[in-house]
């Protein structure tokens, strides 16, 4: 297969190592708009005289919209490539990010939460589908864990940031610099980011199309496997995403100022987890390490219950149950993503949307019972968490082994 113009000068003039940060960096937007903006939730209950579940509806609406976002920049970058519509959503999330800033209402807020994740998404879908146009599957795995490793700064000095912002200035100052960050990205995109999407692979924008493809991929029984493993399992995380702030802050007393500390110790898991993972990889192969995660996943999951319902955890067992899990996640999401686009490199946008738009589907689900479920204790997040590790193991089980064996078998026939 020929390669075209843009990959001739990718591969002449721009290093990998250049890309792979260019793409963490765009990965780590969004939870750079979860992160940093986490210290600031009790104090928008308290500026806004409302309830934590009413305030946590703007983390809920942020993971609607990149469920939703990503189901659109999917069928968008196998048309257009991955250059335009990547281009349009930074520019949405900078107009976005300063209308959060202005904003003198929390439903409003609440509102443009929606669409700065809809902005915010375009990052991640492109950087998947740009991995996938570029490496194979074993490769990508590796790449991967090095996205995790350069997006994992921004879980790590994001609530740091935001939590020193809150203590010199006022919440819509870590508005006012996600704006100036997004239009850093989308200048530094506009640059130096090649079009990967190969001119045989456009696919037309027609509904049918869309709707063929989407159709294809949610029958096919490895991807869903893999994406929904991988998403039950970023679930948990996002549940103790939306409810760390408060059993942190308003539970534990842990002041705001610290609160990152926390955060930022599990960020390091994350990127801990993620690194790992590149040394298991030459190891063992993708699907025994995603084995090997899920018992850990079940297992942090029914102790961080079992502890925080006999209140025999506290501060600390909680923090280190939790960093348990959250370093799990950094070391199963990089296979459990590069296993599921594997076999569809054709519609690598597509099935990365898809991807994307599951895995925060999940967890708007879970950001949203977190706080429905509030009742100032620990056992909303707890609970939520290990129903997410255990049902990713279930998933696993039934989806993706049936599909293992039978292809051993198949191979074993064959030879």
């Amino acid at each position: 297969m020929q390669e075209s113009s843009d990959f001739k000068i990718f591969y002449n003039l721009r290093p990998v190592s250049t890309l792979i940060i260019l793409l963490g960096a765009l990965t780590a937007f969004a939870p750079m708009s979860i992160d940093m903006y986490l210290p600031a939730l009790p104090s928008l209950s308290i500026e806004f005289s409302a309830d934590p579940g009413h305030v946590q509806l703007s983390l809920a609406s942020f993971f609607l919209g990149l469920a939703i976002g990503q189901a659109f920049y999917g069928p968008l970058a196998d048309r257009f490539g991955r250059r335009k519509p990547l281009l349009a959503g930074l520019a949405l999330f900078v107009i976005t990010s300063a209308g959060c800033a202005l904003t003198t209402s929390l439903n409003t807020l609440i509102v443009l939460r929606f669409f700065q994740a809809l902005g915010a998404c375009s990052g991640q879908v492109i950087a998947r589908a740009v991995v996938r146009d570029l490496f194979g599957p074993h490769e990508a795995v590796r790449v991967f864990s090095l996205l995790i490793l350069v997006m994992g700064v921004s879980p790590v000095l994001a609530p740091l940031v935001g939590g020193q912002i809150l203590a010199w200035f006022e919440w819509r100052f870590i508005y006012w610099l996600l704006m100036v960050v997004g239009a850093v990205g989308l200048i530094a995109s506009a640059w130096w980011l090649p079009e990967t999407h190969r001119a045989e692979n456009i696919r037309p924008l027609a509904l049918s199309n869309i709707i063929t493809v989407y159709s294809h991929l949610l029958k096919d029984r490895a991807f869903m496997g893999y994406a929904l493993t991988g998403g039950m399992a970023l679930g948990g995380m996002f549940a103790y995403i939306a409810g760390s702030p408060f059993v942190f802050i308003d539970l534990f007393k842990v002041p705001e100022t610290r609160f990152g500390f926390f955060f930022g110790a599990n960020a390091f898991g994350l990127i801990t987890g993620a690194q790992l993972n590149r040394k298991l990889g030459r190891r063992f192969s993708s699907d025994e390490v995603i084995r090997g995660i899920l018992v850990i996943q079940a297992v942090t999951g029914l102790l961080l219950i079992a502890g925080t319902w006999s209140g025999l955890t506290g501060l600390w067992g909680t923090a280190i149950l939790l960093f348990v899990y959250v370093s799990s996640v950094g070391c199963m999401s990089p296979n459990t993503t590069a296993m599921a686009l594997a076999a569809h490199g054709e519609n690598a946008g597509s099935a990365s949307a898809l991807i994307g738009s599951l895995q925060f589907t999940l967890a708007a689900t879970a950001s949203t019972l977190v706080g429905a479920t509030n009742n100032g204790t620990a056992l909303p997040m707890a609970g939520l968490i290990a129903v997410c590790g255990i049902s990713a193991f279930v998933l696993y089980r039934l989806m993706v082994c049936p599909v293992i064996r039978q292809n051993a078998a198949a191979r074993h026939a064959a030879g």
